[in-house]
């Protein structure tokens, strides 16, 4: 693919921000220059690239298997959340996209084709994939331009729960992510049915807003900071995470209400609950005055699949009048442990068993911390519907968190000490939106060195008053200290004050993102580059 001019870029930016970034985006497409045919950004001397020849070697020890093809359209379109109509940005026309099926031990080729006024990406979140598919514009990949395509294609090694969503900008907290379901050819677990389960915060197109009117409006801070001037930090390694995917700083997006959440209050979280007020809060896709409804038969053991599709918030699940028997976390079995509701932050997914009762139940996200549910509905038998207000008891029961729970025998990640710890530091506040890992704005350039084959532990130090979901690229961890061996995760809580430590074998060779999975914390800098040294 070819690599945009500088002026091409700066142009784009210019036309979508305004000039009061133009200096941020003319230093900060830095990150980009240079970028080889391929659409990797160089990296430092002594580091593989993306597309390096042990990158392939990885990815021939895969066995890639038969092919999956599938066409995605990225795309405006009007979205029907359910006597709600709004434009967005969406993968076709379905919210959430049309959902990606595939086995483990095929090999996914799936070809993106970009109908949007901006350069897009496609990451595959939970995958552990080729680093040249992994989907991060300025560090794996070119972003893919407007009216162009690109095809990505990779082995799919691991069954389990993942999603797909834009690594460019604020473009997920659109309606442009899907559910990407990996089966196991050989299933240990016995279900009737299925319910794939995805949950989301909504504003786009809500009253004028656009998650890039919001990232705008967080951006300056409590204080009224501008983006260029927020607490001394170098905005200038950001636009390597594609600037031009910020474009939608316009009069249309300025002119929606306020979006920033003050006063959200939650113990699950230790604290603050989260930083954007969303009007709206979703079940695969729809409002909860018309939510839709999953049928089976009493008694059918269903498996749902919860995914956490959202921007900002944390969702407390429970299904009224049920137990849980969760059975997987981010696609890796655990020992089956029994609940009555599931804390998700976001990117994290959680799989679980229920043996269906007689009648119509509510299946009911609690938007944590923010006074608002989201609501879906399981129907057996005959009954009135419960309304949208209802909240079942279950969701003030039993509560397991990651931590409680312990890796099935199969997938532990046997006992070893760590070869390298790498300590971020989790630092900014809401006061000057000034995100980062250890005081630090995201620079592609910047790289935390690993080696192939050593086990790493990642130790995640929160000295923020805000709970965030961290995410890794390419690889699961374990949580360290959880009771039998801690869960396999690639996405996982750390709450004000604490301190989380992860371990993982460095066995996939690249360039990989680690960051908070609030999309607006990501945007205002906390990311970073895990490199593996050449």
């Amino acid at each position: 693919m070819r690599t945009p001019s500088r002026r091409a870029v700066l142009g784009a930016a210019l036309a979508a921000a305004g000039t009061g970034i133009l200096a941020a985006c003319s230093d900060s497409m830095k990150g980009m220059e240079g970028m080889d045919h391929g659409g990797q950004a160089p990296a430092p001397a002594g580091f593989v690239r993306p597309n390096g020849p042990e990158v392939a070697a990885a990815e021939a020890r895969r066995n890639p298997g038969a092919e999956r093809k599938v066409a995605l359209t990225a795309t405006e379109t009007t979205l029907d959340l359910g006597g709600r109509t709004v434009r967005s940005w969406a993968y076709g026309d379905a919210l959430p996209g049309r959902e990606v099926r595939a086995t483990a031990g095929e090999t996914l080729a799936l070809t993106l084709a970009n109908h949007l006024p901006q350069p897009t990406s496609l990451h595959w979140h939970g995958l552990a994939l080729r680093n040249d598919m992994d989907g991060v514009p300025g560090v794996t990949q070119d972003p893919v331009r407007a009216g162009a395509a690109f095809d990505y294609r990779f082995a799919l090694t691991r069954p389990g729960t993942y999603w797909l969503h834009p690594h460019s900008g604020v473009q997920q907290d659109r309606g442009l992510y899907a559910p990407l379901i990996v089966d196991d050819p050989k299933e240990p677990l016995a279900y009737d049915k299925e319910w794939v389960v995805v949950l989301d915060d909504w504003l786009d197109g809500v009253d004028g807003s656009t998650p890039e009117a919001v990232l705008s409006e967080l951006s300056k801070g409590m204080g009224g900071h501008d983006m260029a001037g927020m607490g001394g930090h170098d905005m200038a390694g950001m636009g390597g995470h594609d600037m031009a995917g910020m474009g939608g700083h316009d009069a249309a997006g300025a002119a929606g209400p306020s979006r920033m959440l003050m006063g959200a209050r939650s113990d699950l979280l230790g604290g603050d609950a989260g930083d954007v007020a969303y009007p709206f809060h979703l079940v695969n896709g729809r409002l909860a005055t018309a939510p839709e409804t999953f049928t089976a038969k009493p008694g059918d053991r269903v498996r749902i699949r919860l995914i956490n599709a959202g921007g900002d918030t944390a969702y407390r699940v429970a299904l009224g009048g049920h137990e849980l028997t969760v059975t997987h976390t981010d696609g890796f079995p655990v020992e089956p442990a029994a609940t009555q509701a599931l804390l998700l932050g976001m990117g994290e997914r959680y799989d679980v068993l229920v043996t269906v009762k007689d009648g119509v139940f509510p299946l009911t996200a609690l938007a944590e911390g923010k006074g608002a549910s989201a609501l879906a509905l399981l129907r057996t038998g005959g009954g009135a519907a419960p309304d949208a207000s209802v909240r079942p008891a279950e969701l003030d029961g039993r509560l397991v968190t990651a931590a409680q729970l312990t890796a099935a025998a199969g997938v532990r990640l046997p006992a070893k000490a760590p070869d390298r710890t790498v300590r971020l530091e989790l630092t900014g506040g809401m006061a000057k939106a000034d995100w980062a890992f250890d005081g630090r704005r995201y620079d592609p350039a910047q790289r935390h060195p690993v080696a192939a084959g050593e086990r790493v532990r990642l130790e995640f130090r929160n000295s923020t008053e805000m709970w965030h979901p961290v995410h890794l690229h390419g690889h699961t961890f374990a949580l360290v200290g959880a009771a039998g061996g801690g869960p396999r995760k690639d996405t996982a809580i750390v709450l004000p004050g604490t301190t989380l430590a992860v371990d993982f074998d460095a066995d996939n060779p690249g360039l990989w993102m680690v960051h908070c999975h609030n999309v607006y914390h990501a945007e205002t800098g906390m990311m970073t580059v895990l490199g593996y040294q050449a």
